[in-house]
């Protein structure tokens, strides 16, 4: 049985107090059930230097993008053949994270729109899924990946916090659903009602650590291996086994960002 955390920032956990290393981290991951682990970018600058944190363990892959609350004056003329080289590494798999964040950086709003889309163009032109970050902008990121092209090279809707409207306007462009903690929060009925709508061979789970950990966790910092009290919640929102919901997310993974469990 393999369970997948599919967005987990490995280069974001506290190496000083929480973890010996990235090693440790597996380890505890590995001791609850997750064998596999997609490790995202959130800009250029830093991009490097994560991926040399991870590129030795089989079991992790990578992404690269730039986050919409990184996008400022300062790199708003990212390079397309950078990015393009590092979307050209062995372990980097998929575009992302990216999107529209109008929630804690709406005063980028008119910078994020056209580096998003210049990074949907890449998507479709190297082959690789978008991993899409959308916070307070469901509407207008939606729009962009249909006018844009988004649903020529798929990718998956990370730390889905929207409703059953969303979700369906999601799977209409061919895009996976993947549930985080938030899924287990008490005022999040919402996402509830979207794990309750979306069919299980096209949902992800993830933690999106160090961020959100879920219920029993919640208030801690998070971790690879907490991804399993996600899934847990998600088979029990379902209404199917534990283990049915970790074949179908571990198989809906490799099919997403088409890589080969093992």
């Amino acid at each position: 049985m393999f369970l997948v955390d599919s967005h987990c920032h490995l280069d974001s956990l506290d190496y000083q107090n929480n973890h010996k290393d990235v090693a440790d981290v597996l380890a505890k991951a590995h001791a609850a059930g997750v064998t596999h682990f997609l490790c995202p970018g959130v800009d250029l600058e830093s991009f490097s230097k994560m991926y040399d944190l991870v590129k030795d363990f089989r079991e992790i892959w990578c992404a690269c993008a730039i986050h919409p609350e990184n996008i400022n004056e300062g790199n708003k003329n990212w390079s397309d053949d950078e990015m393009r080289a590092f979307l050209s590494l062995d372990k980097v798999v998929a575009v992302g994270e990216t999107g529209l964040d109008y929630v804690c950086t709406p005063e980028t709003r008119e910078l994020q729109v056209p580096s998003f889309a210049r990074q949907i163009h890449l998507a479709v032109e190297v082959g690789k899924p978008l991993i899409i970050h959308m916070r307070g902008s469901a509407g207008e990121c939606l729009d962009m990946l249909r006018s844009e092209g988004g649903r020529d090279c798929g990718g998956v809707m990370h730390c889905f916090c929207e409703g059953k409207d969303e979700a369906r306007k999601a799977l209409d462009l061919g895009y996976y659903i993947s549930f985080s903690g938030i899924v287990t929060f008490k005022n999040a009925e919402n996402v509830r009602e979207a794990c309750r709508y979306v069919p299980a061979d096209m949902m992800l789970v993830e933690t999106d650590s160090p961020y959100l950990a879920p219920v029993p966790k919640r208030g801690k910092p998070n971790e690879p291996a907490y991804v399993a009290h996600t899934a847990k919640a998600v088979a029990e929102i379902k209404n199917i086994p534990y283990e049915t919901l970790c074949e179908l997310t571990s198989r809906n993974f490799a099919s997403c960002f088409r890589v080969k469990l093992d």
